[in-house]
């Protein structure tokens, strides 16, 4: 298994918004939506980093619970595998490519699908992963039984989930990738 980040070659790999103050992460998407209006980003709303803040601290509880190791206050943002649709999301789009065998799987939490509509009260359809933390081994199962979202629905038309998210709450191995 290999966990993928994309992201834009101008601002580099595995910045977060949510890694930074309000303010800060205010402006840096106003800034990103006038220089950067292509971009899947540009398009997000003015309560983005309110929603994300609350969508980690769900992730975050419901990983704990699971024995999770948690070492950094904001996670680094990944999917399983290649996504089709999220290497179109920038404008000057790369990304990373990093084998699972480089982490700690202790440290990674997984949401099948963006963990944004996962935790979303709006979806309400009743699959079993909707609303649900999972740990390497959870997700194995659930990949076992439901295949990659982004093979059976990268286009979107069989609901939000089109790849299976990672969040690495820990700076091992991202460190090494990122250019400072």
């Amino acid at each position: 298994m290999y966990l993928y980040h994309y992201y834009d070659k101008r601002s580099g790999p595995f910045k977060s918004l949510t890694k930074v103050s309000s303010d800060e992460a205010r402006e840096i998407l106003e800034r990103i939506r006038i220089q950067r209006p292509d971009s899947m980003c540009a398009k997000r709303d003015e309560d983005y980093i309110v929603k994300r803040r609350r969508c980690e601290e769900i992730i975050k509880k419901e990983f704990l619970k699971k024995g999770g190791i948690i070492e950094t206050d904001s996670p680094y943002y990944m999917v399983v595998e290649h996504s089709p649709w999220l290497s179109t999301w920038y404008e000057q789009g790369d990304c990373i490519k990093i084998p699972i065998t480089e982490f700690d799987t202790r440290n990674i939490s997984f949401t099948y699908g963006d963990s944004m509509p996962t935790f979303s009260p709006l979806i309400d359809d009743d699959k079993e992963y909707r609303k649900q933390v999972y740990t390497y081994e959870e997700i194995l199962k659930i990949i076992e039984k439901y295949g990659l979202a982004q093979d059976w629905n990268n286009d979107g038309l069989h609901g939000p989930e089109r790849y299976i998210e990672a969040h690495v709450w820990s700076d091992m191995p991202i460190k090494k990738y990122i250019e400072e």
